[in-house]
């Protein structure tokens, strides 16, 4: 590990202005992924801001009916939240998906959104990669791609994000709060993440010297049902090959009044498919209808030379999940 500089942040304000007085520096929470990353000499900061003690570890309702993490809540706690295992079940069943026990413990909600890929070759400092050096080249792409993207890549990039917890917030609409340089914004979470398109380098549309603040989930949809599923190579501990998060809202006569639907383990970041989702509203809630929107939105998937499986795969992932709550009964109001 390079020798570095570190100090403590005192407030929010005061981590922001730290990061612009110093070149090359990173904010650091529980420090799950970017303390592995420097370790293989993949990131080198020279300077580390300690944020984990910042006052951002509140779970809130909001006026509108919905919930504000703060980007320092750890991810077990929010697991466990009981707001969250009521009215947002696809995130806490994500969140429990995700590595270990311990390093949920440790794990925050910001640090989660801003973990990189698991692409071997972005790991190893011999192979050309084109995220860690641009312009270097991709060794994915004739290299082994088993794991990497189907949906969205480019020629520059097929890395895949592992994140679970984004999929269900992209799936649950939730917006991502920001503070930066030039103030406030807010940014939907199906949004916050990028493509590779020529830029495979920028994960996310973070500006420079920007922190995550908070996380904000809406108000549930009325009568709504949730959850999230995973397909990976073994029980736990694994980053999903495909996965999907679904929030589903029927009528009195079995029709979709409400759908949203998110892969994961499928592309560069977590994957809205808005074209199923516009092709399930209003039509029947059956296994037939849900396999049509799944294939219409995965009619783009551009498979490489060893991972054509996960087309199938998320598709059946996603039919047996929307099936699934399709068939779920109604709960009584509050419970």
């Amino acid at each position: 590990m390079k020798p570095f500089t570190f100090e403590r942040a005192t407030s929010p304000e005061q981590a922001v202005s730290a990061f612009a007085a110093q070149p090359h520096a990173r904010f650091l929470a529980g420090g799950t992924n970017l303390v592995d990353l420097m370790k293989l000499g993949v990131e080198t900061p020279a300077h580390l801001i300690d944020v984990s003690k910042l006052p951002l570890n509140d779970i809130e309702p909001t006026p509108e009916g919905g919930l504000r993490v703060g980007a320092n809540v750890r991810n077990s706690d929010l697991a466990a939240h009981t707001a969250v295992c009521r009215d947002y079940p696809a995130l806490a069943q994500a969140l429990l998906s995700g590595a270990s026990g311990q390093l949920r413990n440790l794990a925050t909600t910001g640090g989660n959104l801003l973990q990189r890929t698991r692409c071997p070759y972005f790991q190893d400092l011999t192979a050309p990669c084109n995220k860690r050096e641009p312009g270097a080249g991709c060794s994915a792409r004739e290299g082994v791609n088993r794991d990497m993207a189907v949906l969205g890549h480019s020629e520059h990039c097929v890395a895949t994000h592992p994140s679970d917890m984004a999929v269900a917030l992209a799936a649950y609409d939730a917006e991502v709060e920001l503070l930066g340089p030039e103030g406030d914004r807010t940014v939907p979470a199906a949004d916050f993440h990028r493509l590779p398109g020529d830029s495979p380098e920028r994960d996310t549309v973070l500006r420079p010297g920007e922190l995550i603040s908070h996380v904000t989930l809406p108000p549930p949809p009325p009568g709504a049902r949730a959850a999230y599923r995973k397909a990976r190579d073994r029980a736990s501990y694994a980053f999903a090959l495909a996965s999907a998060a679904a929030v589903l809202a029927l009528d009195g006569d079995g029709t979709v009044r409400h759908a949203a639907l998110a892969f994961g383990g499928v592309a560069h970041r977590p994957w809205r498919a808005r074209t199923a989702e516009e092709m399930l509203i209003g039509s029947r809630a059956d296994a037939e209808t849900f396999a049509r929107a799944a294939d219409a939105e995965l009619a783009v998937a551009r498979p490489l030379s060893d991972n054509a499986f996960k087309v199938p795969l998320a598709r059946n992932v996603a039919v047996h999940l929307l099936t699934t709550l399709a068939e779920t009964p109604d709960r009584p109001a509050g419970s």
